[in-house]
């Protein structure tokens, strides 16, 4: 079972390593594309993780188990098709 902490943990962890993919870039040790594109996954990542959170804290605003709730695919948050 995914928890609330969990996700917050997770949602953390893709921000530190955000961070640390443009201090690598600054100091050369990465090239701007590679950045780009770990950038743009941790993005989705992030937008699946607070999509998640989001839906986990309705469950409980209208009585229902959070627990019940998985992360949606990223064509359905990236995409709004669900």
């Amino acid at each position: 079972m995914t928890t609330d902490d969990q996700i917050h943990d997770s949602i953390t962890a893709a921000i530190d390593e955000e961070r640390r993919l443009r201090g690598q870039l600054a100091s050369g040790q990465i090239t701007t594309q590679s950045e780009h594109e770990r950038i743009a996954e941790l993005e989705i990542r992030l937008d699946r993780l607070w999509d998640l959170l989001r839906r986990r804290q309705a469950d409980r605003e209208f009585h229902a188990d959070p627990a019940r709730e998985q992360m949606r695919p990223a064509a359905v948050v990236e995409d709004y098709l669900d």
